[in-house]
C-alpha cells in the first residue's frame, strides 16, 4: 500500500514540475502567433548544444531559436510597421517591458508591431575588463536575426498588410545598439542567403533609439564604436536618455548623434536630466515618460505617418 502511494505521489510531483516547465517558456497572448525566422536546418551560426530557453519575471534567457510574434492593429492601419528589439545585455531579453508592451502602444497608433526575439546570449558586443574596450562577439547572431527578419517582412508584406517602403525599428540598451547596427549593415547580409527572403533590402526605413549602448569603443575615450559607420544611406534617427542613465553612458548618445550629424543623416535627439536606465513605456513622474507622444511627432515630420493618424 505504500508503494501505492509513493508511485502516486511520484506521479504528481513529476506532473507538477512538467507544468512548472511549462510555464517558464516565453508565449505570446492569445491571437498572435510566433513564427520561427528561419528555415529548419539552415540557421547561420546555430550552437550544436544550448540550454533549454527559460522565462523568468519578463525576461528571456537562453534564446536559441529566434522567432517574430506580429501585432496588427485593430481598426485603423497606417501601413507602418516597427520592428521591437528589447534589451537585456545581449544575456537575456525584456521581452515584456520592453517588448510586448511596447507593441501595445504600437497597435493602438495603427502601427503593425513586430517583436524579435534574437539569440542570445553571446550575440553582440560586451565590455571587456582587460581594456575597458567593446569586444565584438565571436557570431553576430543579434544582427543575423535582425537582418533576416527585415527581409521576411518585405517578401510578406501584401500577405502581412504592411507597406515594405516604412518598416522602421525601435530598440531599448542592447536593443538600442541593435538600431545602429543594422541601420548601418544592410548592404551585405552576415550570412549567406538562403531564400527569396534575403534577397530583400534589410534596411530599415527609420530608427528609434532608447537609451542605447556600446555605442562608444572605450569608456570615457568619447571614441565612436568602429563597427558603427554611418553614412548618407543611413535611415533617419530618433535618439532619447537620461543623463542620469548609470548603465549606458550619455556618451553613447552622443557619439550616436555627432556621427549621423557628421554623415548628412536626419537625426532628432532628446536628452533629460532624469529617469534613469531602463525607464520603458510604464508611466513615471518624470518628464521623459512623455517619450512616446515625441516618437508619434517625429514619425509625421519624417513623412511616415500622416498629420491625420
Amino acid at each position: 500500500m505504500m508503494k501505492f502511494w509513493i508511485s502516486i505521489f511520484s506521479v504528481l510531483l513529476a506532473l507538477g514540475s512538467s507544468g512548472n516547465i511549462q510555464a517558464q517558456i516565453w508565449q505570446p497572448l492569445p491571437g498572435h502567433t510566433q513564427i520561427p525566422i528561419w528555415p529548419a536546418g539552415k540557421m547561420p551560426d546555430a550552437l550544436p548544444d544550448t540550454k533549454p530557453e527559460s522565462f523568468l519575471k519578463g525576461e528571456i534567457f537562453d534564446v536559441s531559436k529566434p522567432t517574430i510574434t506580429i501585432y496588427s492593429p485593430k481598426t485603423k492601419n497606417t501601413g507602418v510597421t516597427i520592428v521591437v528589439f528589447p534589451g537585456g545585455g545581449f544575456n537575456g531579453l525584456a521581452i515584456d517591458f520592453e517588448g510586448t508592451e511596447i507593441c501595445n502602444w504600437l497597435v493602438t497608433r495603427g502601427t503593425t508591431c513586430v517583436l524579435l526575439k534574437y539569440r542570445v546570449p553571446d550575440s553582440g558586443p560586451a565590455w571587456h575588463d582587460d581594456c575597458h574596450c567593446n569586444i565584438h562577439p565571436k557570431a553576430p547572431t543579434a544582427l543575423q536575426d535582425a537582418q533576416r527578419t527585415m527581409g521576411l517582412l518585405r517578401l510578406n508584406a501584401s500577405n502581412w498588410n504592411i507597406n515594405p517602403n516604412k518598416i522602421g525599428v525601435l530598440g531599448f540598451s542592447a536593443g538600442g545598439y541593435m538600431v545602429p547596427h543594422l541601420s548601418t549593415h544592410f548592404k551585405k547580409r552576415d550570412y549567406s542567403p538562403i531564400d527569396a527572403a534575403d534577397k530583400e533590402s534589410c534596411r530599415p526605413d527609420f530608427a528609434i533609439a532608447l537609451y542605447p549602448g556600446h555605442m562608444e569603443k572605450k569608456k570615457g575615450q568619447f571614441v565612436l564604436n568602429p563597427e558603427i559607420n554611418f553614412t548618407k544611406e543611413t535611415p533617419p534617427t530618433f535618439i532619447i536618455q537620461a543623463e542620469n542613465d548609470p548603465m549606458d553612458n550619455i556618451n553613447n548618445s552622443l557619439l550616436y548623434y555627432i556621427g549621423l550629424k557628421n554623415a548628412g543623416v536626419p537625426v532628432e535627439m532628446h536628452l533629460y536630466a532624469e529617469g534613469g536606465h531602463a525607464f520603458g513605456i510604464r508611466r513615471t513622474h518624470f518628464p521623459i515618460t512623455e517619450w512616446p507622444q515625441l516618437v508619434e511627432t517625429w514619425l509625421k515630420t519624417i513623412g511616415m505617418t500622416s498629420k491625420n493618424n
